[in-house]
């Protein structure tokens, strides 16, 4: 997915920011940095394509297959990483027919290759393991295998793995800034269960041991928290969308036992998907479908598999998450999950300390999707509503190269954070243009956050490096002071990062008039004859703060 030359340039400038930063605030280790970091033994091959073979033993909770990696050569290299985490193990590796000796470092594993690795090739190399993978303890947070039955006394099983990573269950290369350009996921389950995965069904073998096989293939890169499996009693039933690229395949998958109640609360999907399409650009996974499956678990965005736990109810958990009332007017885990195709699936962080890049728009995108059918003034009292949720905690941006992830603010900071970078670009046909440009010019990639940033400001015209870092990088609300005698305002931004001047429609006394001030952290003094008070649209995320004028 990316040049040697990219990767290397990437991988310094991240590496030298990681050292700067951890050092002052965090201890991380081994693991972490073998985890997190585009090490040696990861940076030489470029991945093309997986096939995945997993077969589930649900007499102990075990699993056993293989990872078969097909891969190009950017440079010569010798050593191959691989991970997978304890307490799976791989039990062998071949090349070309041939099995290769590896060492095992934490949760990765080092393969040293036989063959010459020449520039350019593809290879590939197969892993073979088995274990009982990590059990979820509070999926999709503290994620892993999900293990329940249904109350049939049917299995009901499903992954969850994002921030624990993919191979927590597979072995894989579990770093997100490569990803393959499409993969074979092929999960072996006992009859009268349904493997539901990514992607579209090509195929079920059959076999006499009392199992079969699903065989889903991915046309399209997928990042690797992504891939998933979903097994239970399931029923289906299908649909199409006609959308911007055309039909658009739906598929819903749900429990014997909740058919009706899904069938009514899946009506949600098609809405959801025309108000995503207006504000971002076509479905971006046509050629694998859009598939809804029900998980005991609440949810999660994997690719063109968006899986679901929220009991067949409005809001999360039947709660508006905004305190606004808009919230319960649909289902929280549809809307915000769906929206990880375009934010996540679509756009991926190559390093989860970037991670604001999924959760920060996928959670404006809950206010748009309020907008498009309830109107401008609902989806902002949305948004602005769950600012109460907002912690100021620690930076929204973690530390790179170290699996490190930011605050959760990242979520209602960051969609809070994008609504006021709307106001401030003032034109809403441009800022639609900007997300849908978005979706078309990193279709398909990994990116950095700064990528992201740049972005908005190269095509609004307006330079918002200060208000990314801001919001980003730092956990203060920028807080305009104020203060008012002999008919002049003084005022000026505080609490705020060197050189923020980020501008802010304010409204003087209780009824207007309005006015865009400009400030900065210096204080500006204008006339304002017959102005008493002062306050900020509510669709800034600032605070104002009235300072008594000091005496002559």
């Amino acid at each position: 997915m990316m040049n040697a030359l990219q990767k290397i340039i990437w991988i310094s400038a991240g590496l030298f920011l990681s050292l700067s930063v951890s050092a002052q605030k965090y201890a991380f280790t081994h693991d972490d940095t073998l985890r997190g970091s585009i090490t040696p033994q990861r940076i030489w091959w470029d991945l093309a394509y997986y096939h995945l073979q997993v077969k589930l033993n649900t007499a102990d909770s075990s699993i056993s297959g293989s990872t078969t990696i097909q891969y190009r050569v950017l440079q010569p290299n010798q050593t191959m990483q691989v991970d997978l985490q304890r307490p799976l193990k791989v039990q062998k590796v071949v090349q070309d027919g041939k099995e290769l000796s590896f060492r095992q470092d934490g949760n990765a594993y080092f393969v040293t290759l036989q063959k010459k690795q020449e520039t350019g090739k593809t290879e590939s190399v197969q892993i073979f393991y088995a274990g009982q993978p990590r059990k979820a303890k509070r999926a999709p947070w503290d994620g892993g295998f999900v293990w329940k039955r249904d109350k049939g006394g049917k299995w009901f099983i499903a992954t969850a793995c994002q921030g624990l990573g993919a191979s927590s269950w597979w072995p894989c290369k579990d770093h997100m800034y490569d990803e393959p350009d499409s993969m074979l996921i092929s999960v072996t389950v006992p009859k009268g269960l349904t493997d539901v995965s990514n992607g579209r069904l090509r195929r079920v073998t059959e076999h006499n041991d009392g199992t079969h096989t699903f065989d889903w293939f991915v046309s399209n890169p997928i990042n690797n928290y992504g891939v998933n499996l979903n097994v239970g009693d399931y029923i289906h039933w299908s649909d199409t969308l006609q959308g911007e690229k055309g039909k658009l395949d739906l598929t819903f998958y749900a429990l014997r036992e909740h058919e009706d109640s899904a069938r009514r609360q899946f009506q949600q999907v098609k809405p959801m998907l025309k108000a995503f399409e207006h504000w971002f650009g076509p479905y971006p996974f046509y050629e694998d479908s859009y598939k809804l499956v029900e998980t005991p678990y609440l949810g999660m965005e994997h690719q063109s598999s968006v899986t679901y736990g929220n009991r067949f109810q409005n809001g999360y958990l039947g709660r508006d998450l905004s305190g606004s009332g808009f919230g319960l007017l649909w289902d929280f885990i549809i809307i915000h999950e769906s929206g990880h195709e375009w934010f996540a699936n679509n756009i991926t962080y190559k390093d989860v300390a970037d991670m604001w890049v999924h959760e920060s728009f996928t959670n404006y995108s809950e206010n748009l999707y309020t907008e498009y059918y309830y109107g401008k003034e609902a989806g902002a009292a949305y948004v602005i509503g769950c600012r109460a949720l907002i912690r100021n905690d620690r930076p929204i941006v973690g530390v790179y190269n170290v699996n490190h992830a930011g605050s959760g603010d990242m979520y209602y900071k960051g969609g809070n954070l994008l609504h006021t970078i709307r106001q401030i670009i003032g034109n809403d046909d441009k800022w639609r243009a900007i997300l849908r440009g978005m979706n078309k010019t990193f279709y398909h990639q990994t990116v950095e956050g700064k990528q992201i940033e740049q972005y908005i400001s190269r095509q609004s015209g307006i330079d918002f490096q200060k208000v990314f870092d801001q919001y980003l990088r730092d956990t203060r609300i920028p807080t305009l002071e104020y203060r008012i005698a002999n008919n002049k305002l003084q005022y000026r931004w505080a609490n705020c990062v060197n050189g923020f001047d980020m501008p802010v429609q304010v409204c003087f006394n209780k009824n207007g008039p309005n006015k865009i001030l400009k400030p900065t952290t210096q204080w500006q003094t204008v006339p304002t004859p017959g102005i008493t008070t002062l306050t900020s649209d509510p669709n800034y995320y600032v605070l104002v703060r009235s300072l008594v004028q000091p005496k002559s």
